[in-house]
């Protein structure tokens, strides 16, 4: 059994809030992602927990709209903490690393190291379906820290073919390879146009933003800024894009 519990943090980047999943097989429950501490949904969780035995907490990375009540569900229920590693109010008593598995009942929760989000990102293989954390959300893209290992986690976690996303903001995504594969699309789009925008004459971060996200709402020009930014970088790496002084220009075969 699967029940989705959503966090009363509603915002810009977290959507309606973010979901935090009761993972149950009989009779032992995993609680995924509890979020940031907040008494209302501490208590919903423990509600959701009534007659069910409770074996661990399990964070997909450490982002404070995900990991801080950890420790403090953790220590609540008596069980251990489970995470790749430790960040900002969070301490995993156990580390997941990549094909790390968490018992339940008579299920295993599998642990898939998909960096690009944060470096420390995992997702998390149930079956034929996949709690994405912020790998993947419903209805939305996401903030990247590193363009190159993020497409490769999504290449990664297209080629597992799961059937379902449960993603850490919006609803269930039963449409998994579709999902999976517009977000390739969508990353790669937004290569081409830096790069065409580049070409067209825009030399610094701030300048693109302008082309490529043309009328964005005042509010999200920083996340494009850092978007662009993070972008550029494995542009750079591989070889299509060169800074030159301050500027960026496009690199031709002939550069050295």
């Amino acid at each position: 059994m699967i029940q989705r519990l959503l966090a009363p943090n509603p915002s810009m980047y977290t959507g309606p809030g973010t979901n935090t999943y009761v993972l149950v097989s009989n009779g032992e429950a995993l609680v995924l992602d509890p979020g940031p501490i907040i008494d209302e949904h501490t208590l919903e969780i423990i509600s959701a927990l009534k007659g069910i035995d409770p074996v661990g907490v399990v964070v997909t990375h450490t982002h404070p709209d995900h990991a801080p009540m950890a420790n403090p569900l953790g220590s609540r229920l008596g069980v251990p903490v489970y995470g790749y590693e430790r960040g900002p109010q969070f301490v995993p008593d156990v580390m997941v690393g990549d094909g790390g598995s968490i018992d339940f009942g008579s299920l295993s929760l599998s642990a898939i190291h998909t960096p690009g989000h944060t470096p420390d990102h995992l997702c998390f293989l149930l079956g034929d379906t996949l709690f994405t954390g912020d790998h993947i959300m419903e209805g939305s893209t996401v903030i990247i820290e590193d363009a190159a290992d993020y497409l490769d986690s999504l290449y990664l976690v297209r080629d597992l073919h799961v059937r379902t996303l449960e993603p850490g903001h919006g609803d269930s995504m039963d449409n998994a390879a579709m999902v999976i594969t517009s977000y390739i699309d969508h990353r790669l789009e937004r290569e081409r146009q830096i790069i065409d925008a580049v070409r067209g004459g825009a030399r610094s971060i701030g300048t693109i933003v302008d082309v490529v996200y043309e009328g964005l709402p005042i509010g999200l020009r920083h996340a494009a800024v850092h978007q662009v930014g993070v972008q550029l970088h494995k542009l750079v790496e591989d070889g299509l894009v060169r800074v030159d002084g301050e500027a960026y220009v496009i690199r031709h075969p002939y550069d050295v």
